[in-house]
């Protein structure tokens, strides 16, 4: 906590040149600090930039680790919007997941959360879990549409090389297989807009006005600074990333070093990270504002990979006003449309 607030006076002398509209208090498991480390952090923010008074201000929780006080301590702060890492309502899929937290924390943390006055509050769900159906999934789906958060995220299990599930085989023998996974992702989308929640990117749904302005910041392209271990901040044109031990992290920082490393991003990188960003948004691109930003006629430069998905009904071609989109079917295949732009 020392180190961030370090990290953050760093930036006095740029600060006068921004205006913070969004803060995510996120990464680990922020909620297991006490409520006043918390406060000081922000509070070190506020000393140096300038928040705006209507600012979304986002904590991701675990369930089990939020009580009355800190949840009380954190909307003193000026915390508005709250993150719930459910995952699953199946206590047997989270341990699955390696998750030491059971449906019932996530209950009491809810009602926690809603009892000292958040209105705004994300559930995030994982789907194809190994071990997971089709019928538990919308299981858990029921379950959370009960406690009527304001959003909800349900992304799809990835595998990342070097993660425990990776290697155990007995595990990944209990994933379910592609056909279902598709038909999760479907059900999410019928499911949750039947319940008056709008899809507004890939696997993002929200009721009205309560999207997440700060996810849209990443997905929009938008600058972001971003501090602490292994945290990634980006200007339009450079990514620095902060090392990913904490133990370097904290030594850089106290010794007045760098404590990461940046990557200048050619225009093609930059392009091609637009695009796919923008794609995943149900309003998609603007290839006007595209051509005025990087110098590219998308069309010119992609449109003979692009064709094959226009035509297939997997990409929406405004021609009129120039814009482009993923339809519902093109989202299921977000990944290889994507690729076009990877070169």
């Amino acid at each position: 906590v020392q180190s961030i607030c370090r990290e953050l006076l760093s930036y006095k002398s740029i600060s006068k040149d921004y205006i913070v509209k969004t803060i995510f208090i996120g990464g680990g498991t922020p909620s297991i600090l006490l409520p006043g480390e918390i406060m000081n952090i922000l509070a070190t923010l506020r000393s140096i930039f300038k928040v705006d008074e209507e600012a979304e201000i986002t904590i991701e929780v675990n369930p089990g680790t939020l009580t009355a006080i800190k949840a009380a301590e954190y909307l003193a702060a000026g915390i508005n919007r709250m993150s719930i890492g459910l995952q699953s309502a199946h206590n047997d899929e989270l341990a699955m997941l390696g998750r030491i937290h059971t449906y019932e924390q996530f209950l009491t943390s809810y009602q926690t959360a809603r009892d000292a006055g958040f209105r705004n509050i994300n559930v995030d769900l994982i789907s194809a879990i190994p071990g997971q159906t089709l019928h538990s999934y919308l299981d858990t789906l029921e379950r959370v549409l009960k406690c009527r958060p304001e959003h909800i995220s349900s992304y799809s299990l990835i595998v990342e090389d070097g993660t425990p599930l990776a290697g155990d085989q007995k595990l990944l023998s209990k994933l379910p297989d592609e056909e279902t996974d598709r038909e999760m992702y479907e059900a999410t989308g019928k499911v949750l807009e039947m319940s008056g929640y709008k899809r507004y990117e890939i696997s993002n749904y929200a009721v009205s006005g309560q999207e997440s302005r700060h996810n849209l910041v990443y997905w929009h392209y938008l600058p972001y600074l971003s501090f602490g271990s292994s945290a990634c901040s980006f200007n339009g044109s450079q990514r620095f990333t902060a090392t990913d031990s904490v133990t370097d992290y904290i030594e850089s920082i106290q010794s007045g070093k760098s404590c990461g490393g940046f990557e200048d991003l050619t225009k093609e990188m930059q392009l091609s990270e637009y695009l796919f960003m923008g794609l995943r948004t149900t309003v998609g691109i603007d290839l006007i504002e595209t051509e005025q930003r990087f110098g590219c006629d998308v069309m010119l430069e992609f449109g003979v990979e692009l064709e094959k998905f226009i035509r297939g009904n997997l990409v929406f071609y405004d021609i009129e006003h120039r814009r482009m989109r993923l339809t519902e079917q093109g989202m299921r295949f977000s990944n290889e449309i994507f690729e076009i732009f990877v070169k």
